[in-house]
């Protein structure tokens, strides 16, 4: 599995002694995740974080199911080794991941609070008003002096996901390229677009988070701006998979 996999899928794999099935792993996930956050709102009392750190958790199980599926499906297709190496062998997701994590993690700490009550430059990106947001939104969901463990937890969430958006970007980068690049029977495909087509679902699922983000317009943007732009390039390798077979 190693090397042909995910590195999500990979520790999923390799834990000592344990077999998951797909629907166990993201069960065990889910719970774990969602009973450490309501641990942490009742000992610290932040149960106004509780509605977008369940969405959060929420969200990435989404994800999860999501690249298990995407990996599965994707491991019985007949096409080029070199799609697979690429997908699965390189570990560019992880790369992606570090640095979305870097870069969202820099914003909440450094540009967040420095340009909070006033107008962002990144809200004239957007077709529509967007509110002035009050206070950082570390603040705003953790109080003034957040608590040591729950910023650990909010940063393991927030990783999480940052994991599963560098998966969907490399996985649309590769399924463009192998449109371009390699050619496939008409029924794999087919196969194709429909896994294509899921990664756009991947994309939207984080659509759950946007409630929650409506004032603040940098993260507002990037995430608006993730989901088209995963929807754009699975959507040219689907054109191009289409267009092959007339």
């Amino acid at each position: 599995m190693f090397g042909e996999a995910w590195v999500y899928e990979s520790i999923v794999g390799a834990l000592p002694g344990v077999r998951l099935s797909e629907t166990a792993a993201i069960a065990l996930q889910l719970l774990i995740f969602e009973t450490g956050l309501l641990l942490l709102a009742w000992a610290y009392d932040l149960w106004n974080a509780v509605p977008a750190g369940t969405a959060a958790v929420g969200v990435a199980a989404v994800g999860s199911y999501l690249m298990l599926k995407l990996g599965e499906s994707n491991r019985t297709l007949d096409v080029s080794e070199t799609y697979y190496r690429l997908l699965f062998g390189s570990s560019i997701e992880v790369v992606l991941a570090v640095l979305a994590f870097i870069a969202v993690v820099t914003h909440l700490f450094v540009t967040d609070p420095a340009t909070v009550g006033g107008p962002a430059p990144a809200a004239q990106l957007l077709p529509f008003p967007v509110a002035v947001a009050e206070e950082p939104l570390v603040t705003d969901l953790f109080g003034a002096s957040p608590p040591t463990p729950v910023v650990f937890f909010a940063l393991l969430v927030l990783w999480d996901l940052c994991y599963r958006i560098g998966t969907s970007w490399w996985t649309a980068v590769v399924s463009l390229y192998r449109e371009l690049r390699l050619t496939v029977g008409p029924g794999t495909a087919l196969r194709f677009r429909r896994l294509d087509a899921l990664n756009v679902v991947f994309a939207f699922a984080q659509l759950a988070l946007v409630p929650f983000i409506t004032d603040r317009p940098v993260l507002l943007v990037a995430m608006l701006g993730h989901v088209v732009a995963v929807t754009v390039v699975s959507g040219a390798a689907i054109a191009l998979s289409l267009a092959a077979e007339r």
